[in-house]
């Protein structure tokens, strides 16, 4: 009895280290907490909850296991100019889990939301603190989830990681901007970039949107043992858009893009922790693991970009 009653014991013990890197609704409940709290004022870039927040992700990524991404530094900073402000600082979070491979998977979110919106002259009320949990405290909570997912799970893939959390996004997609211009890699060895953004709040009559379906000729086939047993999805070829995945795309990468949708927060000081569903969170999450584990299975995707527009005739 005893010996079954241990067994019993070791596998539960098991399961329960096994399930330690699945995408968790309470870590992702956690980090949204945090990260949207009054404390950190909205992470506005160059206020000191921006700040904050940088470096509650590169602390995260060191205690996961994560080398420093940029040269031996976790931090990639940068200096932009946006309308009236000029030299404005911020800096890029960049995690790597080198598997020894000769091509990488990029992983991305932005960490930067609006702030008391005094860089934004006037667009949104200036002083009052946007805590941006949907936009985009989610999108970092998934980021951690996943970089968690491939430190943890004893794999060694077949290809390295890069987790990118992003500096200076609302500000017109900035930190991505800066990255693809000083890679610490050449763009030509990324085999997709994976970008979130806005993903904690799912509405099950729409379900969570994928872009960038049509930037690489694999992604169909990709797509096609994707199992989502409890969250619903559709694909959108565009791999343009408004958040950081169009910074890559328009470099000739591969992208997908993550979004749960719009919805009546956007952008205001209402936009709160408790309104994130993590437990659908966590569900979307389980869909990236299925598209990058099956992106894995290609030794290098190809890039489709758009096509050139038809000249007019003269």
């Amino acid at each position: 009895m005893r010996v079954i009653l241990l067994a019993g014991l070791l596998a539960t013990g098991f399961c329960s280290a096994a399930q330690d890197y699945a995408p968790s609704a309470g870590r992702i409940t956690k980090t949204v907490q945090y990260l949207a709290s009054d404390k950190l004022k909205g992470r506005g870039t160059n206020e000191k909850g921006g700040q904050k927040a940088s470096r509650y992700v590169a602390q995260q990524f060191q205690k996961l296991g994560l080398e420093p991404g940029n040269n031996g530094a976790f931090y990639q900073p940068f200096n932009f100019n946006r309308n009236k402000h000029l030299n404005i600082p911020s800096r890029n979070v960049i995690g790597y889990l080198d598997n020894a491979a000769a091509y990488t998977i990029v992983i991305g979110a932005h960490y930067d939301h609006l702030g008391t919106a005094g860089l934004f002259d006037g667009r949104y009320p200036i002083g009052q603190i946007h805590n941006g949990a949907d936009d985009n405290a989610s999108g970092i909570a998934g980021l951690l989830e996943l970089a968690r997912y491939y430190v943890k799970n004893g794999e060694k893939e077949p290809f390295n990681f890069l987790f990118i959390a992003f500096g200076g996004e609302e500000l017109g997609l900035q930190g991505s901007k800066y990255y693809t211009q000083h890679p610490v890699d050449s763009l030509d060895n990324i085999h997709f970039m994976l970008n979130m953004d806005m993903i904690g709040r799912y509405n099950p009559a729409r379900g969570v949107g994928i872009g960038g379906y049509a930037s690489a000729v694999e992604w169909p086939e990709i797509f096609k043992d994707v199992k989502a047993d409890t969250i619903k999805y559709f694909t959108d070829g565009a791999g343009r858009g408004g958040s950081d995945h169009n910074s890559f795309y328009v470099a000739g990468v591969p992208v997908l893009f993550l979004h749960t949708g719009g919805h009546d927060d956007y952008h205001k000081p209402t936009d709160d922790a408790p309104k994130v569903d993590a437990g659908a969170e966590a569900g979307i999450l389980k869909i990236a693991i299925q598209l990058i584990n099956n992106a894995m299975k290609k030794q290098k995707l190809e890039y489709k970009g758009e096509p050139a527009p038809v000249a007019a005739e003269k």
